[in-house]
């Protein structure tokens, strides 16, 4: 849960809000909302990943609310999305009508329909680029112009759906094939999580979860606590279609589902090998897959759930990283940052037991067993 304070001195804590406003204002400038989508879309994107409410506008309203601050900002989009209604749910999502803008494979060089390198940070040196302290906006619309001329000369085609490369290697018989489990998703947002869970649930928390706390649990992996090393399948990220039915129309046609709108997102499926023992005693290398998601262009974390999620299908009580407990507890960040935030707030009865314990047994006293 997130802690905040409710009671106690009105006036200091007015004060204190006015010193916050202050803070934010007294460098006499202002932070557009639509320059926090134009130039920090990153940022909107985790932030609308760790909320689960996909609304960039309000994003960037709670990053400019808190200041920058990710954890405040998750914090108001999950306080707003509490009071939004559910009207009804989406039908699943085919990641396979996604309009992809990014799509690369690790295990292959040549994949089916090939690979696009995309907007990415993993080509760029990574130096500081000091020309963008004297950037002006009429050299940003200049470069602009240019770019979307080169942009014409290339022939314009047909919209291409991108063939997944899992599918090529099911089709080969290297990947086991699984019919469809069309059982309805537990929703965490509706019903705490009992333990052991589902899939669903653990696939939801991990993208819900701290970016940082997924990549770190998931970096613990890969590093040796449980050795896994997966090689990335594919990463798409790409805008995905969202469709619902009627919502008084009951044996509707898939046909007759609306289109409501679509969706940036990335999605990773990672091949990890395992070994399995065969029934004649002799130990052969399989591939499991380990699947990640995430709100916007969020590869690092995606790639990370993907691992954590292949972890937690594969429980392993020497590790804590395949302990569905102890990964799911604590990459929460409102839940995180809330439990850690309460530590400030007043503690003072508890405090002055310990206190008055430690001070009998400097003098030699008894202390009473409580």
């Amino acid at each position: 849960m997130g802690y905040v304070a409710v009671k106690g001195g009105t006036q200091a804590i007015e004060a204190s809000i006015d010193r916050l406003k202050y803070d934010r204002l007294k460098g006499n400038e202002i932070v557009e909302i639509n320059t926090i989508l134009a130039t920090m879309r990153n940022l909107v994107d985790q932030v609308m990943s760790e909320a689960s409410l996909y609304a960039p506008f309000l994003a960037a309203l709670a990053i400019k609310q808190a200041g920058g601050s990710m954890e405040e900002a998750v914090f108001l989009m999950r306080a707003h999305r509490s009071t939004l209604p559910r009207s009804y749910y989406s039908e699943t999502v085919e990641v396979e009508e996604m309009f992809v803008e990014r799509r690369v494979s690790a295990s292959f060089k040549d994949i089916p329909g090939g690979q696009l390198l995309g907007a990415t940070n993993d080509y760029t040196h990574r130096l500081l680029d000091f020309s963008l302290v004297e950037e002006t906006l009429e050299e940003n619309k200049q470069w602009l112009s240019d770019y979307q001329k080169e942009l014409e000369k290339i022939e314009a085609s047909e919209v291409h759906y991108f063939p997944k490369v899992v599918d090529y290697l099911r089709a080969e018989g290297l990947f086991d094939t699984y019919p469809l489990d069309n059982t309805s998703p537990k929703d965490v947002t509706k019903e705490s999580i009992q333990f052991p869970t589902g899939r669903s649930e653990r696939l939801q928390v991990l993208t819900r979860g701290q970016t940082g706390a997924v990549t770190a649990l998931g970096y613990a992996s890969l590093r040796g606590y449980g050795q896994v090393h997966p090689t990335i399948g594919e990463v798409r990220v790409g805008d995905v279609p969202i469709h619902v039915k009627h919502p008084y129309e009951k044996n509707q046609d898939e046909e007759d589902n609306f289109y409501i709108g679509e969706i940036k997102v990335t999605e990773v499926e990672s091949f990890v090998p395992v070994p399995v023992k065969k029934t004649n005693g002799n130990e052969e290398l399989e591939f499991d897959i380990g699947y990640g998601i995430s709100f916007g262009q969020n590869e690092t974390k995606a790639i990370a759930m993907s691992i954590l999620d292949q972890c937690l299908e594969s429980p392993h009580g020497e590790f804590p990283t395949h302990d569905e407990e102890f990964v799911l507890l604590h990459i929460d960040s409102v839940e995180a940052t809330g439990f850690i935030s309460h530590l400030k707030l007043p503690h003072y009865v508890t405090f002055q037991s310990k206190l008055d314990s430690i001070r009998q047994v400097k003098k030699g006293g008894k202390v009473d067993a409580d």
